[in-house]
């Protein structure tokens, strides 16, 4: 299955263009951005889990990234709550549920290879450090290594900066608002934009939080064998 999967193209999405579709576990829903491969792929995915329903154990062969939307994402490893930044690193093994029920934003498959890191932060007890080329800009870090930068980045109201795209980067609107080429995206909204394709935001009213990831889409290819 191929979805927006042309990566020199930059796309942008607003959760009311899309559909919830079944997943092959029962009360499992996804919310696919883009894709590349069969059932096991290249995924970006907001995946929906009813109360009391779960994914049987398995292994991330590409490694795992998630962040929690709603809800509570439980797995062997510990309960995640809202706001929870995961990394599952390829030959990682879970058993995902979701007792109370739970939202969260995925990627599967777009790690380094040698990436052996598990991370598990909570975002709400980060602290933040403005960003001195972007006023108005605070950011987080998450993760970083050769391969990609991850991180949170926290936009005062009214705030107009850009965000560069060396390598490739995407934007999920955890919070908040912001404009783009004059479209306003609300949350759950996600930008991909291509290699050196910078973008330039204007947070609304409420200012802005966003999950924000550079530098890992000058090689994109789907899983081998799959």
């Amino acid at each position: 299955m191929e979805l927006n999967a042309d990566f020199d193209e930059s796309v942008q999405i607003t959760p009311a263009e899309h559909d919830w579709v079944s997943s092959p576990m029962p009360g499992v829903e996804r919310m696919m951005l883009d894709r590349l491969g069969a059932e096991v792929a290249r995924a970006t995915t907001i995946v929906r889990y009813a109360p009391g329903s779960a994914f049987s154990a398995h292994t991330h062969d590409g490694g795992e990234e998630f962040i929690v939307l709603e809800g509570v994402f439980e797995d062997e490893h510990g309960a995640f709550p809202v706001g929870s930044y995961i990394r599952n690193p390829p030959g990682s093994s879970h058993t995902p549920s979701a007792p109370q029920g739970a939202v969260i934003f995925v990627k599967l498959w777009q790690f380094d290879p040698e990436d052996r890191s598990h991370v598990r932060i909570d975002t709400g007890k980060l602290g933040a450090v403005a960003d001195a080329n972007r006023p108005g800009v605070s950011v987080s870090p998450l993760f970083e290594d050769s391969y990609e930068a991850v991180s949170m980045e926290t936009w005062a109201a009214g705030t107009e900066a850009i965000v560069e795209a060396p390598g490739g980067a995407e934007i999920f609107v955890l919070s908040g608002s912001v404009s783009a080429g004059g479209a306003a995206l609300e949350p759950w909204s996600w930008l991909r934009r291509s290699d050196g394709h910078d973008v330039v935001l204007k947070a609304g009213a409420d200012g802005a939080r966003l999950w924000v990831k550079r530098g890992h889409l000058r090689n994109v290819s789907a899983p081998e064998n799959r």
